[in-house]
């Protein structure tokens, strides 16, 4: 029982680096750093949303 709970703290640990440290680095917030104010990225988010797959 031991080795069963170190190794599933060694893959919590694993996980918290993978999706909290690794995102802050690697994926930074898009819309805010791109657009000033909440109209302007949800525009953007709409007509990215609303726009046809042939135009992407």
């Amino acid at each position: 029982m031991v080795i069963g709970r170190s190794l599933w703290k060694i893959i919590a640990i694993k996980l918290f680096i993978m999706f909290a440290v690794l995102k802050l680095f690697f994926f930074p917030n898009y819309l805010t750093t791109n657009f000033n104010t909440e109209h302007d990225r949800a525009e953007h988010v709409l007509d990215n949303l609303t726009r046809p797959p042939s135009a992407r």
